[in-house]
């Protein structure tokens, strides 16, 4: 008996794993989103209390980067997964649950690449806002703008536009963290692989489709976050070389 080759385990019809291996593409491209958009909330809170807190403020986001930057990425998956589980755990038995209630791997896995790129989004922010001119600012100031309308009509459009680029690393890395979220039992596009490979014994055909589908999710959104920056960018001078 023949073995089936790339294409014919790729495909989409009856005996193939094309549906299986895009729906593990469309899970990591999920919680890779999920991660990057809480990571994006504890970034802004944590450059704000560097940039403007107080001396408690500054501390405590100084700790956060440095410990969440300091432990491995797959170590607070699993603080998450087993620690969140405990919690949820004892807070059933306060309303007289019995038994084990485990936080689904998906959440534990998203909060966990979320907190930890975060301490990632901090240093990018906190870098972006030094870059701004205080003289814009001031002008908004000068102005009479309010504080909220200064910060959406000013401060953030400039503190974007000088941090979409670490924004995009940020990304790139918090997409490859996202196969790390497979120990907590979400199927997605390296565990898919796995079994796809294990089922088959073809593991090299899996790979190199998971590889491919990989720089597909990478090489799109890099392309938007061109297009961003280029958006963001509009009307400014270009320095001569």
């Amino acid at each position: 008996m023949n073995q089936p080759g790339f294409f014919e385990l790729m495909s989409f019809g009856p005996g193939g794993w094309g549906a299986a291996m895009l729906f593990g593409a469309l899970m990591t491209l999920a919680v890779a989103v999920c991660g990057f958009a809480i990571g994006a909330v504890f970034g802004a809170v944590a450059a704000l209390a560097k940039i403007a807190g107080n001396r408690l403020a500054r501390i405590v986001a100084d700790v956060y980067t440095t410990v969440l930057r300091g432990i491995p990425d797959l170590l607070v998956i699993y603080l998450f997964y087993f620690g969140g589980s405990s919690v949820l755990t004892a807070a059933g038995r306060l309303f007289g649950s019995e038994g084990f209630i485990g936080l689904p791997g998906f959440a534990a896995g998203a909060l966990a690449i979320g907190v930890v790129s975060g301490a990632q989004h901090t240093e990018v922010f906190r870098g972006a806002y030094r870059a701004v001119q205080p003289g814009e600012i001031e002008a908004a100031v000068a102005c009479g703008m309010r504080p909220l309308l200064r910060f959406r009509r000013i401060i953030a459009p400039l503190v974007l536009r000088h941090a979409l680029p670490g924004l995009g690393n940020v990304w790139q890395i918090v997409l490859k963290e996202s196969a790390l979220v497979s120990v907590t039992g979400t199927v997605e596009l390296l565990r898919q692989s796995q079994v796809g490979a294990g089922s088959t014994r073809e593991p090299f055909y899996f790979y190199a489709a998971a590889g491919i589908l990989y720089l597909a999710i990478t090489s799109i959104s890099g392309f938007g976050f061109r297009r961003a920056e280029t958006h963001y960018r509009r009307g400014v001078a270009r320095r001569a070389a």
